[in-house]
């Protein structure tokens, strides 16, 4: 299976983790022995790779770590394998094949494509809408680039009313973006009106 690329701006380093690659799905491992993980469009979509470092470019680290998104949010199960993020910290799951989104402000997760190669293909066809890149068209405004393991931390979240009014935006590790999401997402699980 091979797979087409535009918009690459940053590639990941040769694998350092290859045992991991037998537990990968088919289409996933087959992604990965081409190119080991890639920045979409200047932080539009990071697909994590299979190596050790950098920590926040590490399949094994956000899946099997300390740290695991499975650890992090109720929704997300150990055998979901969170192979992608946006530019704003949402995580991008394979589940039986499919390609599931999870709004890491609110904890939820949903279905967005039948397969890796179809979220590929939308991803880069209509990158605006399926990868919800308007706050990276705003960030760029002035004339700031998001740096290769960062993503964007709204204020207010996205996911509440007043976010319609405008936020304001800073780069942030990803990693501390998640804690800061997923910490987000547990005190708003009981007050759904709050969500989108």
């Amino acid at each position: 299976m091979e797979f087409e690329l535009d918009g690459v701006t940053w590639s990941g380093p040769l694998a350092d983790d290859p045992e991991l690659a037998g537990e990968l799905p088919e289409a996933l491992r087959a992604l990965l022995s081409q190119h080991n993980g890639f920045i979409l469009r200047g932080g539009a979509l990071h697909v994590r790779g299979l190596v050790t470092s950098p920590p926040w470019h590490s399949l094994r680290g956000v899946w099997r770590g300390a740290g695991s998104l499975s650890s992090l949010f109720a929704s997300v199960q150990a055998g979901d394998v969170p192979f992608a993020q946006d530019c704003v910290g949402d995580q991008f799951l394979l589940r039986e094949g499919q390609v599931l989104r999870l709004e890491a402000e609110t904890g939820e997760v949903y279905p967005i494509a039948v397969s890796l190669a179809e979220f590929l293909k939308a991803a880069a066809r209509e990158p605006q809408d399926y990868l919800q890149t308007h706050p990276l068209e705003q960030f760029r405004e002035g004339g700031a680039e998001l740096a290769p393991g960062h993503c964007l931390h709204a204020d207010p979240p996205l996911c509440t009313v007043d976010a319609e009014q405008g936020v304001s935006l800073r780069d942030l590790p990803a990693a501390e973006l998640l804690l800061i999401h997923a910490e987000l997402a547990r005190q708003l699980a009981d007050v759904p009106d709050v969500r989108r």
